[in-house]
Order: C-alpha cells, then structure tokens, then sequence
C-alpha cells in the first residue's frame, strides 16, 4: 500500500471568507443616481414579532430615530452608507442598466440579466455545439448589495439560504460582468453569503451562527447600515428620551470612535470571534477586542505592507498625521458619517477638514502650482492618492496613510507594533492601553487562519495545538490542528490519528465544510464508506452549498453498489449545482441506469 499524503488539508472555507472579505471594498456603492430613493422614508406598522425581538434586544430601527431626528436621517441616507443594501427592484428606476448578455469562453458559460414582472433576474445556461440549452438556472434578485461608488452585487434567497448572483454592477464602466472571484471558477448561483461579510453591508442582518449562508427569518431587521449600527441601540434612548443613554461616538474617545469603524474597515490577516460571541454582538462605545480580535503579520523593512485592501485603520495609524497627533485623530476626525459630499464637492470639504489641523503655508507646493491643478488644491488628491485594485476589476481606492508622495516609505514603527506578549503577531484590535496576549484558543485560531498566507506560522500552530492538547482536548480550533499535525506523519498511522481528531472535530461542534471533506476522503481511502457516509450527509446538512460533499458522497455509494442512492443524490447535487459538468455526466449516467433497472424508480433528470 503506498503511502497516503493528505498532508495539505483542505481550508477552502477560510479561504471563501477572505475572498468574500475583499469585497467589502467593491461593494461599497448602485450609482450615485439611486440618491433620488433615499428621501424621506414614511414610518410603518412594527409586525408583532418584530417588536417581540425588539424587547430582547432594545434595537429599533433607523425609521423610529427619523420621528425627531428626520433632518440628520435624511442626509445620512443619501450616504454610501445610508445605502449599502437596496431591494433587488430598485435598479429599475436609479439608472443602472437592466439588461446584459454576457459569454466567459473559458468557463463556456452564458450570463444574461433581464426584467420580468417588475423584477431583476440573472440567468446562467450553457449551450450546447449544435446550439441547445445543456442547462438554465435563472433566480430572481432579491437585493442589491453596493451604494455604487465601485459597484453592486446581486443577492438571492434559496430558502433560508442567501447566495451570490454570477453578475455584478461595476460603476466605472456602467455595466455587468462577472462577479469578483468568479474568474476562479464557475460558482453559479451556490456562493453563500457568510456573516464575516454581510454583517458590513446591511444595517441589522440575521445570520445563523456557522450557519454556511443560512439565516434566520426575516434574514434583515434592517437593509442599509443603519443609525444604531454606530450609536447603539435607541431602545433606552427613546425610553429615557435624554442623550445620555445613546452612545454619540463624537464624544469618545479617538480609539473608542474608531473601533466602530474598525470591523470593516479593517481586514487583517485574521480575524477571531471570541468564545460565545457573534459579529452582532458588538455594541458602540464599547470594546471591540472584546467580540472581535484582528491581527495583522508583522512586517519587516524587507516585507512592508503590499496590500492595503480594506486596512484602512492600519494606513491611517501609520500616518504622519495620526502619529503627530498621539493618536488623537480618528476617522471621524475627516470623515462625518451623517454627509457625504459630491464628488465636486470633495475637493473642498476635505481640504477644509486638512485646515483644521494645518496652514496654507503647511504645504511646500507654490499656492499658484496648486491652483492649477484639476481640480485645484486638492490636499486629498495629492496626499491620497486613489488606485485601482488588483484584485477587483474597474475598481479604486484611496490611501489613508496620507503621505508627502506615492513612493513615501514606510515609518520605522510600522515594523515595531508587536509587543513583548505578543512577538509573532500585530493585535490591530488590541486597546492602547492592553499589553496582555490574547487567550491561547484566541491566538491558535488566528494561527490557524495567517498560516494560509504566511506558511511559517503552521509549526506555530501545530506547536500550540500540542500545547493545549491536554487542557482542551475538545476545542474545535485543537482537534482541527492535532489532525493537520499527524498527517504530517505520511503513513496509515498518522492518517488513523487524523481520522479520530476530526470525527472529534465534528461531533464537538465543527461546521467547516473542509473538515467534513477531509475526514470523508480519510475514511474513503480506509475502507470505511458507511462511515464516510454518516460524515458527509451530517456535512451536507450543515454546508449543503459545498458540491465536494455530494461528490464524495456520491463516490461513497458506488462504491458501495448503493446505485439507487447514489443517483438520488446527483439528483439532490444537480439541483443545486447545474452548472457542474461532471455532476450531470454522472446523473445522466444514473438515469440510463434507471432504464436498465426499473426497479430502481428514480425519476429521471429534466
């Protein structure tokens, strides 16, 4: 028997969140004409059950703060912000094109989009050489996600489930194409939306923890980022009716304000909820090391920073400005979330907010070359400059380290933020004044995510992981790396040692579709079907948007002679995956089985 190698275990979830995390930048803004819908928003009738969940968690919505706040309402939902999450009709009235035809010759795939009944859908279909539809999956758009400042994206209801629509809006161009990361394959209409992501775009979203894309029912409390998503709940405030029981971030601290802004604009290279917390469960005012730690790799003066996507915060601390100022300048030192400025008035509003701090003599460029520039004086055009981003197409973004010129280096305390606690890791989240190490599952989770770009930290983790072993010998985050650890081993007696980590993993709580997949792909390759497939249908009832689960589970039953049901579950993976090639060849091949043998009963595929 040749040795086995499952040595490289499969984190694609992990690798999902981070693919979706990069879209937070894209999916900030439909076009700047879909302002003309955010005027004033009459109050409604609150449904019972609604109210029911308002008594739990005082939150009540930003149409109950416009009773006596309607002036700063309106404004603020003109906002990108105010904007960040449409229902899926409103491109139809806000100038986004409603039609497009779209053929990707490497995945031989065709995208239409189109209207029906008042409605946006998308469409995928593959024709066929003699010109036949070889499949259709059409939906319907449910929400649009995006204020249109790079683009919009599309979002579809399956059941409890939310995914993402193939087509995106991209502003620059004024049309569809393919979706960020689809150019990585042909994800259909079976890419979940997980809670690290929509908890950005929307103002009260409701996803089920590790739910894989389910969530609960309604899925928003609220669309658009809302009024308590950065002063709190108004519950009491409404209740008290006095401004000392709602959290106004003005009056914080620098550090305090900024830790509203920091869960998304700031990405990392890993980010960790702590023990029993949810992204919903931070509140303003408060902490957010105490729901979410983010840490960064440290950087040397041979590796500085390459890519600033999404780390706003970090670019902005590194500044001359912030470090002048003794980290007095936060966010809302330049940016008031209540306005938004056109893109004719920006120049100005952002150089009167440089005046607050510096003089006209501050700058070392003559007042008459800067006044012929276009447009003129433009502090943020020249000391921010925007760039297009790598990773997401017809896209731009602005830097926050506010330097002299482009080519500026790097100061020397970019690559001294680590401390004596904490050598190996930057705590970006960390207060100022906290010097403690983060608790040992907290930092072997973060291990476990920074070893996927930064490989020298996997003996990092297997190390802890041993370290914890005995303390904690049925924490998820242990048993996932004591299996990663033993199949280092390369033989049947790591691979036995893996299996138990993992089938421990899962029955302790484990909902990572790459667990699932690990173990199944294990137990296959020793023999032990029947138990891969008790894995894979507890996998598949977990992540049932994962077509490795179903494939694996499909392998296992013929293997097994299992012929009827394993075409019942191409039947189940076809349903949900139409655009898999290799799952249709295979569910037609049930079906000329299903002609041979009656007795087998199934229908056959449409």
């Amino acid at each position: 028997m040749s040795k086995p190698d499952f040595s490289e275990r499969n984190l694609s979830p992990v690798l999902l969140s981070t693919v979706l995390l990069l879209l937070f930048l894209f999916l900030q803004g439909v076009k700047a004409q879909s302002q003309t819908h955010s005027g004033k928003v009459a109050t409604r009738a609150i449904p019972k059950e609604q109210k029911e969940t308002r008594q739990r968690d005082d939150y009540v919505g930003s149409q109950e703060c416009a009773l006596c706040h309607q002036d700063i309402y309106d404004k603020y939902s003109r906002t990108d912000m105010g904007r960040s999450m449409l229902l899926g009709n409103v491109p139809l009235s806000a100038g986004m094109p409603t039609s497009a035809s779209i053929f990707d010759p490497r995945l031989n795939r065709h995208f239409e989009l189109g209207v029906r009944d008042g409605n946006l859908y998308q469409s995928e279909y593959e024709l066929s050489a003699e010109g036949k539809e070889v499949f259709r999956e059409t939906h319907k758009i449910d929400w649009i996600i995006g204020a249109g400042v790079n683009g919009a994206g599309g979002l579809v209801r399956s059941g409890n489930y939310l995914v993402e629509a193939p087509l995106s809006f991209y502003s620059a161009i004024n049309a569809w194409e393919l979706s960020p990361g689809y150019q990585f394959g042909d994800y259909g209409f079976s890419r979940p939306i997980l809670p690290s992501c929509i908890v950005c775009h929307s103002g009260r979203p409701q996803p089920a923890p590790d739910g894989n894309g389910r969530f609960k029912q309604p899925p928003f409390r609220e669309l658009a980022i809302g009024c308590e998503n950065c002063h709190g709940p108004g519950g009491p405030h409404i209740a008290a009716a006095n401004a000392e029981t709602i959290v106004n971030p003005a009056k914080l601290t620098g550090w305090q304000a900024d830790n509203i802004c920091l869960p998304c604009h700031q990405t990392g290279d890993a980010r960790v909820l702590q023990a029993g917390k949810n992204y919903g469960d931070f509140r303003p005012g408060t902490a957010l090391d105490d729901t979410l730690s983010i840490f960064l790799a440290p950087f040397g003066s041979q590796s500085p920073p390459q890519d600033d996507l999404l780390e706003h915060y970090l670019s902005m601390r590194l500044s001359k400005c912030y470090r002048a100022s003794g980290g007095k300048l936060s966010c809302i030192t330049c940016h008031d979330p209540h306005v938004q400025p056109t893109r004719s008035e920006a120049p100005e509003y952002f150089r009167q907010r440089c005046l607050t701090c510096h003089t006209e003599q501050s700058c070392s460029r003559p007042l008459a070359e800067r006044q012929r520039q276009s447009p003129p004086d433009d502090c943020a055009g020249c000391h921010m400059p925007k760039r297009e981003v790598r990773v997401i197409s017809h896209s731009v973004l602005t830097n926050h380290r506010i330097v002299k010129s482009p080519q500026e280096p790097f100061p020397d305390s970019a690559f001294h933020m680590t401390t004596a606690d904490l050598p190996d890791l930057v705590q970006i989240s960390a207060p100022p004044e906290k010097r403690v190490a983060p608790s040992p599952l907290t930092l072997l989770r973060a291990y476990q995510q920074i070893m996927l770009t930064h490989p020298e930290y996997r003996e990092r983790t297997w190390k802890l992981a041993q370290q914890l072993a005995a303390a904690y010998p049925n924490e998820v985050p242990v048993l996932q790396a004591m299996a990663d650890l033993s199949l280092q081993q390369k033989n049947w007696d790591g691979v036995r040692a893996a299996i138990g980590y993992l089938d421990r993993a899962r029955l302790h709580g484990s909902t990572l579709p790459g667990d699932f997949e690990q173990l199944a792909k294990m137990l296959i390759a020793t023999h032990q079907e029947a138990k891969a497939i008790e894995v894979l249908q507890q996998g598949i009832s977990l992540t049932p948007y994962d077509a490795e689960l179903y494939r694996l589970l499909e392998n296992s039953y013929a293997s097994l002679k299992q012929t009827a049901e394993e075409c019942k579950v191409l039947e189940q993976a076809n349903s949900i995956f139409p655009q898999e090639d290799g799952i249709r060849q295979r569910l037609k091949q049930c079906a000329a089985a299903n002609t041979a043998d009656p007795q087998l009963n199934l229908p056959r595929p449409q």
